[in-house]
C-alpha cells in the first residue's frame, strides 16, 4: 500500500455508496456527519436505523456510548428493532464506552484517536467486510478531570482528512441541551454533512481543515 507524507499507510479503495437507513438517498462511504439533537427518542430511532443498514450491508459497525452503559445501549437498540443477539460476534457489531475510544487514560490525544479510526477501517477490509460504520456520543468531552479536551474540534476537522483514505462512515452526536452555542457552531464548521429532520444535507457552514485549523481558537464547551 502507498504511504502519505506523514508515513501513514494509505488505503486504496473504490468509491462506493451506502444507505443511512433513515433517508432514501445514498451517500459516499466516508461521509462525516454531525447530528445536533434535542430529542433523545428521535435520535435513538435514527441511529438504530443507521446501524441496522450497516449490518445489512456487511459493514463492520461500531458504536461509542457515553450516557449509559454498553449493555443498556444494546437493550435499547433491541427495543427499537435492531435485534442484536447476545452471542453476536463483536467483529460485526461492537458497543464501546466513548472514553475508551477517545481518550488514553484521562487525556484526549487527537492523533491516537485518528489512528484508531485508520485501524478500524483497515481491519474491516482485511476481515472481508465491505467497510466500516461508526457513531459516537460526544458528551464524554464534558466530563470533569479530562485533559486536552479543548482539542476536540481539531480532531473533528482532521477526521475529514483521514476519511479520504480510510472511508469509514461516521455520525457524531451532539446534545444541543449540553453544549453552548459557540461550540455547536464549531461543530458545524468541521462536519461536511449534517442531519436535519431525518435528512442528510450538505452543511453550508463547513470549513475545509486547512482553513479551519489555521484560524481556530479553542472554546469552552460548557454552556
Amino acid at each position: 500500500m502507498p504511504t502519505t507524507l506523514w508515513g501513514k499507510t494509505k488505503m486504496t479503495h473504490t468509491e462506493r455508496f451506502v444507505s443511512m437507513g433513515f433517508t432514501d438517498e445514498q451517500f459516499p462511504a466516508g461521509t462525516h456527519m454531525c447530528y445536533i439533537y434535542k430529542d433523545d427518542q428521535e435520535r435513538k430511532e435514527f441511529i438504530a436505523k443507521y446501524l441496522s443498514l450497516g449490518l445489512q450491508g456487511h459493514e463492520k459497525v461500531n458504536y461509542f456510548v457515553d450516557v449509559i452503559s454498553p449493555e443498556e445501549m444494546r437493550a435499547q437498540f433491541n427495543e427499537l428493532g435492531l435485534n442484536l443477539p447476545l452471542e453476536m460476534d463483536e467483529r460485526d457489531f461492537s458497543i464501546s464506552r466513548a472514553l475508551e475510544i477517545y481518550c488514553t487514560g484521562s487525556k484526549f490525544v487527537p492523533e491516537n484517536t485518528l489512528q484508531k479510526l485508520r485501524s478500524m477501517y483497515a481491519l474491516s477490509i482485511d476481515e472481508g467486510y465491505s467497510g466500516t460504520r461508526i457513531s459516537g456520543e460526544m458528551s464524554w468531552v464534558l466530563r470533569e478531570g479530562l485533559e486536552d479536551t479543548d482539542r476536540l474540534m481539531e480532531y473533528e476537522s482532521l477526521v475529514n482528512t483521514v476519511l479520504l483514505d480510510y472511508p469509514l462512515t461516521a455520525i457524531c452526536q451532539y446534545d444541543a441541551r449540553r453544549f453552548n452555542g459557540s461550540t455547536l457552531f464549531d461543530v458545524l464548521n468541521v462536519h461536511p454533512m449534517m442531519i436535519i429532520r431525518g435528512q442528510v444535507v450538505r452543511n453550508p457552514y463547513y470549513v475545509v481543515p486547512e482553513k479551519f485549523l489555521a484560524n481556530y481558537v479553542a472554546p469552552s464547551f460548557w454552556s
